[in-house]
């Protein structure tokens, strides 16, 4: 009886949790380079001489899914998507350092490169400035970006994006959505890391895939809610029993 209370009990409590992180993956199915959040369940025995009957349901392995979205081709100048493993640094709202896989780049009122939600996109030297007069831009597969103003015929490099590779066991998921290391420590430029202008990376969320999760984990509720009904029921009988 009592293992059946603390089992259900905390399962329920974890699977609305689930559900809150499959709806927050639905919800950024169409998020350009979002990684959807994993999350597991795993029974747990209390360890102490008065509770050994007890088990809980906690946590396991909660993190992302890494795995490539879909790269479609956009033909704007402005748009990267990161080839492989790697990721795009830019200046968090907090000002460390984070890791980003969209690369729906924009030039901001100050004239550096941003996302589309104004934070600051990293090069290998700090951020980049786009001169005023540019007319042209050309981000290389090495994340080189040069401009070709109107008054010159050759372009200039004004800079490169700095591009990260760590390892994905050593990155944990903001909530703002962006990555960043265990220690916070900024990642080394990697030079192995290409892009492709012209295109964005797409969600990974397999929508199929979470509805199915949500259905899953609503029916899983409501088996812990009747086991909680039952519990209370057979406490009652024994109730009744005893007191007979």
């Amino acid at each position: 009886m009592d293992r059946l209370i603390y089992t259900s009990m905390s399962g329920a409590k974890y699977l609305l949790e689930r559900q809150a992180t499959l709806s927050n993956n639905l919800a950024n199915a169409t998020t350009t380079g979002f990684r959807a959040d994993t999350v597991g369940l795993r029974a747990v025995p209390a360890v102490s001489p008065q509770a050994g009957t007890r088990v809980f349901t906690v946590e396991t392995t909660t993190g992302a899914d890494f795995s490539q979205g879909p790269v479609t081709a956009t033909g704007r100048t402005l748009d990267v998507a990161v080839q492989g493993q790697g990721w795009l640094a830019v200046q968090a709202a907090d000002g460390s350092e984070a890791y980003t896989r969209n690369g729906s780049l924009q030039i901001g009122p100050d004239g550096t490169l941003q996302l589309p939600n104004g934070l600051q996109v990293q090069g290998t030297g700090g951020p980049i400035a786009i001169p005023a007069d540019a007319q042209n831009m050309l981000i290389a597969p090495d994340g080189t970006v040069s401009v070709k103003a109107a008054s010159s015929k050759t372009p200039t490099t004004v800079g490169q994006l700095k591009l990260v590779n760590p390892s994905t066991s050593d990155l944990v998921k903001g909530s703002d959505g962006l990555f960043r290391t265990q220690g916070g420590a900024p990642a080394d430029a990697d030079a192995s890391v290409r892009v492709v202008d012209g295109a964005l990376e797409g969600s990974n969320v397999n929508v199929v895939e979470a509805m199915v999760g949500m259905i899953a984990a609503s029916r899983q509720f409501e088996l812990s809610m009747k086991m909680l009904s039952t519990a209370e029921q057979n406490e009652q009988k024994a109730g009744t029993v005893i007191g007979a």
